[in-house]
């Protein structure tokens, strides 16, 4: 399935691209819940930086990536190990392995009080930088995309900016190692949809990528290698009152002969700061949409779902 394509840098172009972008984003989060985007502002030297970093700590010893899974973080910071985490409904554990980088607070915001310090790779001095300098280049570009929905939205366009500068995302790189049996029930993440307002995806090592249709059909997702594929999340839908869809989707094994290869994939994971509320949006509720969700704050709700998948007690 070729997912609907968008140019962000039509964002910054005249009037009139700058409205067809909109419109065209919209409707796409609208109809479908994801895009690809060209143009995204993500540079192609960070992502290899970031991948070639993710590889070489998923290949350390067992041993010494275990020093790096900090008990009482819900893995919200540093590694996760093979088989912790479950999708929401599911009992069957996920095949794969991940690490956690957050947010890096510089300016003194009393926001800092509330995130861990990220955990930091000894082995791989490098790993820190580079995925702080990436952090930034995705957050830049989410920001953007936010606020071409807002405008969508009949919002100011700056309405989420004070919440993403700081806010609580997530970059996570994630190990889907070979498959070296039969799964007894697992695929490499079993469906779902996520937690966060959108999700942004560069450079996944291989395909797997599927979404469910309006037809109730699984498609695999495709787009080419320029571009990063971003889709609506749970925090997004909940304020648009399900005018912005959050698409279930899974990765699924490959054919059995490509058991042996492993996958990489790094999402970005946009969350605001935990005070946003994501009570419904007044202009996204009426008569004939009435309210489906009680009010709730982006903080109270990721912990809620962080239970529901297994990294919160």
């Amino acid at each position: 399935m070729a997912i609907p394509v968008v140019d962000l840098a039509e964002f910054s172009g005249t009037p009139q691209q700058k409205a067809a972008f909109v419109s065209a984003l919209g409707h796409a989060y609208e109809e479908v819940g994801f895009v690809a985007v060209k143009n995204h502002g993500i540079p192609a030297g960070i992502v290899e930086a970031m991948y070639t970093c993710a590889k070489a700590f998923f290949a350390l010893p067992q041993e010494v990536k275990n020093k790096y899974e900090i008990p009482g973080l819900a893995g919200q910071r540093g590694y996760t190990s093979f088989g912790r985490e479950h999708a929401k409904g599911s009992t069957a554990p996920d095949l794969k392995e991940f690490f956690q980088f957050g947010q890096t607070v510089t300016d003194n915001d009393p926001v800092k009080a509330e995130y861990p310090d990220n955990v930091e790779v000894g082995e791989l001095p490098s790993f820190s930088p580079v995925f702080v300098e990436a952090y930034r280049s995705f957050e830049n570009s989410g920001l953007k995309l936010l606020q071409a929905i807002a405008i969508f939205l009949g919002l100011d366009e700056a309405y989420f900016d004070r919440w993403v500068h700081n806010g609580n995302s997530i970059l996570r790189a994630i190990h889907y190692p070979p498959i070296t049996q039969e799964p007894k029930s697992a695929i490499r993440a079993e469906q779902h949809e996520d937690i966060n307002l959108i999700t942004l995806l560069v450079g996944a090592s291989a395909d797997g990528l599927e979404i469910l249709n309006k037809q109730n059909q699984w498609v695999p997702v495709t787009s080419l290698p320029e571009q990063i594929v971003v889709n609506v999340g749970d925090m997004l839908q909940r304020l648009t009152n399900n005018r912005l869809k959050s698409t279930t989707h899974r990765v699924v094994n490959p054919p059995r002969e490509l058991w042996g290869s492993p996958r990489f994939s790094i999402p970005f994971f946009l969350h605001p700061k935990s005070e946003m509320s994501l009570a419904c949006l007044r202009s996204c509720v009426d008569t004939a949409h009435p309210r489906a969700y009680p009010d709730a704050t982006a903080g109270a709700y990721l912990d809620e779902r962080l239970r529901e998948i297994g990294l919160k007690k």
